[in-house]
């Protein structure tokens, strides 16, 4: 059973060596969805609380709010694209998301309404 939150945040950022006009300083108010897998549910009948997922979404997400993604320390060295932004989240929540009963399945990145990415992990 695949469980999801979804959560937005804004930021500026900019494209280093882009051939365009991406590669000046813009902003973008991302879009992002986290879906957990649950291979069974716990007592109540879930496979993980909304509460707990938003809390830990949400704290790693905090991060990248109203920041200029650009200095953010994860991307000091490489271009803070959805991409990249997708496994940051991706990456750090891991961890977090992991129990014998469910996962982190997917981290899903829209910079506009009709562009995204999904990452699922190496």
């Amino acid at each position: 059973m695949d469980i999801y939150i979804r959560t937005h945040f804004s930021g500026g950022h900019h494209l280093r060596a882009y051939p365009g006009n991406c590669e000046n300083p813009h902003g973008h108010n991302w879009k992002v969805k986290v879906t957990v897998r649950a291979a069974q549910l716990d007592h109540l009948g879930m496979g993980i609380d909304f509460k707990q997922l938003k809390k830990t979404v949400n704290a790693v997400v905090d991060e990248l709010d109203h920041r200029d993604l650009n200095q953010h320390q994860a991307f000091e060295a490489i271009n803070p694209s959805s991409e990249h932004i997708a496994m940051f989240l991706f990456n750090r929540l891991k961890d977090s998301l992991q129990t014998d009963r469910y996962s982190l399945h997917a981290v899903e990145i829209q910079e506009t309404d009709s562009s995204g990415v999904i990452y699922y992990g190496d």
